[in-house]
């Protein structure tokens, strides 16, 4: 098995045409071939050395070296612009690895630049970083290198990406108001459970005399949560750390993944967003003359719910035979009747690239029309929410005293 070169990082300086002195850094397996690739640049060196670790030492931290979605559809986006325009593979991936804004993303750049330069293809030096490169823009750059057709895979590419993020955001907006409203329920109950309730309660143990049951149960409450908050502070942080490492294995999916489409007002909301990625994704690689099995089995691991991948999987069990697409949709509750049906006409017609592309519009607005129709509910429905939590809980504590005044008239 044939292990990657290690690269280090070298600091090099030239002049340029004005006779201006230019310095910077690259990565590189060697000084010399650094300064080799260099000249191909046009430029000659006048000095290459080794960057000084001990002043030149990185800061990572922890999600530093992750590449993000929205980097990838800019850099998608460029590449497909500069490859259009005539540029070098080398020159386009040049160019790409200095302007971008993320650093692990320069990097793995520049490595992928080193390999091309090397006589490998672009989709076998992007195989290398899986975890950078989704499997559907690896393949999609395989049938575009194949095809040549490269600029236009790359754009499809960035189409595709670009909508992924802007769905995303979607989902964000529609989230983002609820998780913070109920963060601050939970942080306001436990706060009056631990600081206000104990000085009320101690106020009427003074008094004597029988607490009405909601006030007793709110002591009760308040005492229960002096024990329980300290053990689900220590048990939190390890049990996040569980839940990150076990969430994506199958046995946790499978029993997580049909519940997050059946939870009440969000269900359905995941649910178009899934088919939204689906067909989305399997259109556009079906388009770059990716083959079907091969489009499915990406596609179906990219719709980021297990009850889509199996339907995935029996739809390329099914083509895989000689059988129909759309027919093993039918059988799978997920995907509507109308979709099953779009996806037939585009069978029988030919253009099943364009059907898939058409469902993925229309799915996307659904994503947009049940995001502001959520916020628009969810708003007030919280407010009430949090406002009876604590409302009530003013109420027991002051019950108590209600009925001191009862006594002294």
């Amino acid at each position: 098995m044939a292990t990657a070169t290690a690269t280090k990082t070298f600091e090099y300086s030239y002049r340029d045409k004005q006779g201006k002195l230019v310095n910077g850094k690259l990565d590189a397996p060697s000084e010399d071939v650094l300064v080799q690739r260099l000249r191909q640049m046009g430029f000659a060196p006048l000095q290459v050395k080794e960057a000084n670790k001990g002043l030149n030492m990185e800061i990572k931290l922890p999600g530093s070296n992750k590449v993000d979605l929205k980097d990838l559809a800019i850099m998608s986006r460029q590449f497909a612009t500069m490859i259009d325009s005539g540029l070098s593979l080398l020159k386009a991936l040049s160019i790409l690895a200095e302007q971008t804004e993320s650093a692990p993303l320069a990097k793995v750049l520049n490595e992928i630049r080193g390999d091309v330069e090397g006589g490998g293809s672009l989709s076998s030096a992007m195989a290398k970083h899986a975890r950078v490169f989704p499997p559907l823009m690896i393949n999609m750059c395989r049938a575009g290198e194949v095809g040549g057709f490269l600029d236009q895979v790359l754009l499809q590419i960035a189409e595709n990406m670009e909508a992924e993020v802007k769905l995303r955001a979607k989902i964000k907006s529609a989230m983002t108001y609820p998780v913070v409203v109920f963060v601050m329920a939970i942080i306001a109950v436990v706060g009056m459970l631990l600081f206000i309730v104990p000085v009320f309660s101690k106020m009427f143990s003074d008094l004597g005399g029988t607490l009405p049951a909601p006030t007793r149960a709110l002591v009760f409450l308040s005492s229960a949560m002096k024990i329980a908050a300290p053990i689900l502070l220590v048990l939190g942080i390890p049990g996040s750390i569980v839940w990150s490492r076990v969430k994506d294995r199958e046995q946790v999916r499978r029993v997580v993944d049909p519940l997050k489409l059946k939870v009440p007002i969000f269900g359905d909301l995941f649910r178009k967003v899934s088919i939204s990625r689906f067909t989305r994704n399997l259109g556009t690689m079906l388009h770059a003359g990716v083959p079907i099995l091969r489009s499915l089995e990406i596609v179906g691991e990219a719709a980021g719910n297990l009850v889509i991948r199996d339907a995935a999987k029996a739809v390329e069990d099914s083509v895989r035979q000689g059988k129909s697409l759309a027919g093993p949709l039918a059988e799978h509750k997920v995907f509507p009747p109308m979709v099953v049906q779009m996806l037939a006409v585009g069978e029988d017609t030919g253009a099943m690239d364009s059907m898939l592309h058409k469902i993925s519009e229309f799915y996307d607005q659904e994503v947009e029309a049940t995001t502001e129709a959520l916020t628009s509910i969810i708003e007030p429905l919280m407010i009430a929410v949090l406002g009876s939590i604590i409302g009530a809980m003013i109420v027991a504590l002051y019950m108590p005293i209600f009925s001191v005044f009862n006594l002294i008239s």
